[in-house]
């Protein structure tokens, strides 16, 4: 009983880690995603303003392009046509709705396979499969949110500094929106890993549960039954 005291102490410290790694986890995938989708929509992804007109400022996102002005506010337009758009940004809206559809079915399985929720609770097997699962399609999610701001960005900066314009002419700059697309994609690929980590901590603490059955135990067992029965 005394030699268990400590052991019983690791285990629950352990246990409540795996817990908290979990829930971590989860928060930081939850954060990231709804900053992934916030972006997804916002007409921030590139600005430009002239110096010919300083009162007017131009953003343009994956599905509208905005004019702000003092006299009539912020007017926005979606796209005329799909297939007239530029080639990154064809790319770049079909990466966002992949991003929202495997981050948000992520969330859902992860939720399912948490430690204290009563879903296959007797199959821990099948938890530890979800788990996994939810961590691929995290990663996955995070990288379909960091391709497409990456691709915007890399065009924008080629056209900004391309020399065949004019200097007068206007150009696009960095939007707010790149830079909180760059920070929910990374934080989506670190919850997708942490993800993995609460899979070895639990892994782990399963392992240390079936310590006392392990294989070297049974015959001294068998060997004590027998000479109690003599």
């Amino acid at each position: 009983g005394y030699r268990s005291r400590p052991s019983q102490k690791l285990g629950r410290m352990v246990f409540l880690t795996t817990k908290m790694m979990e829930r971590t986890a989860l928060f930081l995938s939850f954060g990231s995603y709804i900053t992934s989708l916030i972006t997804a929509f916002l007409p921030l992804w590139k600005t430009m303003n002239s110096d010919l007109n300083e009162v007017e400022n131009w953003f343009s996102g994956l599905w509208l392009t905005c004019l702000y002005t003092e006299e009539r506010g912020i007017q926005c337009k979606a796209y005329d046509s799909v297939l007239g758009l530029p080639v990154d940004l064809q790319i770049s809206r079909v990466l966002v709705l992949i991003s929202i559809g495997t981050g948000g079915f992520a969330l859902l399985t992860s939720f399912l396979s948490l430690e204290g929720v009563g879903i296959c609770v007797r199959k821990p097997e099948v938890k530890r499969r979800l788990f996994i699962f939810s961590g691929v399609m995290t990663w996955v999610s995070g990288l379909t949110t960091l391709a497409p701001v990456s691709i915007v960005a890399y065009t924008t900066v080629v056209d900004f500094w391309d020399e065949g314009f004019p200097d007068v002419m206007p150009r696009w700059e960095y939007g707010e929106a790149m830079f909180s697309g760059w920070f929910g994609g990374l934080g989506q690929v670190i919850g997708g890993t942490l993800f993995f980590v609460a899979v070895c901590m639990r892994d782990y603490d399963l392992q240390r549960m079936n310590v006392p059955v392990s294989p070297e135990l049974k015959p001294r067992t068998r060997y004590y039954l027998k000479t109690e029965v003599l």
